[in-house]
């Protein structure tokens, strides 16, 4: 139905203009807050946060680097601190692509601090694409916490909806508080890395 809207013509200009997505988003986060503000469960998952949660935000970047920089070693028309960049952006790929593309025109010139945001955008994409399709055999074969770490910085809000469904809404909170970890941690990461 969107689509045949938008190719319609009948839509008003302000409508097609901005970027009303993000406004869906906030929807979607809005009645995901309902679904867990309205669980009687709610106090007994408060209790159940501890602070050795903070360990899956630490392990969804540190496997994440690693196997960034494990990649480097096949392709070799990027440095390793090229590839850490791009995994730096974990499933972040607007913010994390444009930030190599700014960090990386100096040293690199402008087409190939292109191509490189380019394979972050495409990579990140990627990564939010098997987090999506791949949550239902993450949770079965490695547990819980598995569709967590490989949303990366989207637990907290494009993969929050599948997160709950396949790994339980007593994750959500983890999922919640990952995202937000991991997602204050990619303009550190990727400016750190272009920078070396």
């Amino acid at each position: 139905m969107g689509c045949l809207s938008g190719w319609s013509g009948f839509l008003p200009g302000a409508l097609l203009e901005n970027d009303f997505t993000i406004y869906v988003l906030y929807l979607l986060m809005f009645q995901v807050g309902i679904s867990i503000g309205s669980d009687k469960k709610l106090k007994e998952i408060f209790r159940t946060i501890r602070p050795k949660l903070l360990l899956v935000p630490l392990a969804t970047i540190t496997g994440t680097l690693i196997a960034s920089a494990l990649v480097s070693l096949v392709i070799t028309t990027w440095s390793v601190y090229d590839c850490l960049a791009v995994g730096s952006g974990f499933a972040y790929y607007s913010l994390s692509s444009i930030l190599i593309m700014e960090f990386k025109e100096p040293s690199l010139g402008a087409q190939m601090a292109a191509e490189l945001g380019t394979v972050a955008l495409i990579a990140n994409i990627i990564r939010e694409i098997f987090a999506l399709l791949g949550a239902p055999l993450f949770v079965r074969y490695f547990g819980k916490l598995a569709p967590i770490c490989a949303g990366g910085a989207t637990t907290m809000d494009t993969t929050l909806p599948v997160i709950t469904r396949y790994s339980g809404k007593d994750m959500v909170f983890i999922a919640i508080l990952h995202g937000i970890l991991v997602d204050l941690s990619v303009p550190f990461f990727v400016s750190f890395f272009c920078s070396l």
